[in-house]
C-alpha cells in the first residue's frame, strides 16, 4: 500500500489484440446506461491532444490503423505508473470522471473486453494514451506478421487537469490535432 494514497502500489496489467473499424475503439464507464460515444467527440478546445477524446465518462481513442487488429495493453495503477516516452512515439493525458469505478474497452462493432476495476473506485481518473507505428499502419499494410501499431493506455487516480501532449512525434497524431 502506497501510504500517501492509501491504494495498492500493484499495476495490473491487461493485453489483448483489438480490433478497430474507422480507426477507433472507446473506454466506456460501465454504468447502466453506458451507450459509448456515438460519434467523434471535439478535442479540448484550447489543449488539443487529438488521439484521445473524453466526454461524460467515456472515451473515444484513435488508432492509426483504419480496420483490422492493433496491439494493445491497459494498465490500471493505483498511482502515476510513469510515461513510457522511449517506447512510444506519442504519448498524451487526459482527465476522465468514472462514476461506476469500472471501464470496458469496446471495439467499434461492439465486442467488449473487461477491465480491472479502478483502485479507488468511483472519480477522478487521468489516461495516459501512448502510440507506436501509428504513421505505418496505413490501408493496405501486411498483417500477417502481427499487428504494426501498438497501444499503451495507463489509467490511475488523480485530480482533474488539463490535457497535455507528453510526447508528440508522428504525422497521425499530428493530424488529429489539427483544429477542426
Amino acid at each position: 500500500m502506497s501510504e500517501s494514497t492509501g491504494l495498492p502500489d500493484t499495476v495490473q496489467v491487461t493485453n489483448f489484440d483489438l480490433h478497430v473499424s474507422y480507426g477507433q475503439a472507446y473506454l466506456i464507464d460501465c454504468t447502466d446506461d453506458a451507450e459509448g460515444p456515438g460519434d467523434l467527440l471535439d478535442d479540448h478546445p484550447t489543449h488539443p491532444v487529438g488521439i484521445i477524446r473524453v466526454e461524460d465518462g467515456d472515451a473515444f481513442l484513435i488508432t492509426g490503423l483504419h480496420t483490422g487488429t492493433v496491439d494493445f495493453t491497459v494498465a490500471v495503477a493505483g498511482h502515476d505508473p510513469g510515461a513510457d516516452v522511449e517506447g512510444f512515439e506519442d504519448v498524451v493525458e487526459i482527465s476522465i470522471e468514472s462514476a461506476s469505478g469500472e471501464f470496458e474497452l469496446h471495439e467499434w462493432g461492439g465486442e467488449c473486453h473487461e477491465l480491472p476495476a479502478l483502485p479507488a473506485g468511483p472519480g477522478w481518473y487521468r489516461l495516459r494514451y501512448h502510440a507506436r507505428g501509428m504513421d505505418e499502419a496505413v490501408d493496405g499494410v501486411d498483417l500477417s506478421n502481427g499487428p504494426v501499431d501498438h497501444y499503451l493506455l495507463q489509467i490511475w487516480p488523480a485530480q482533474w487537469s488539463l490535457p497535455q501532449v507528453v510526447k508528440h512525434s508522428s504525422a497521425c497524431a499530428a493530424y488529429w490535432r489539427r483544429p477542426s
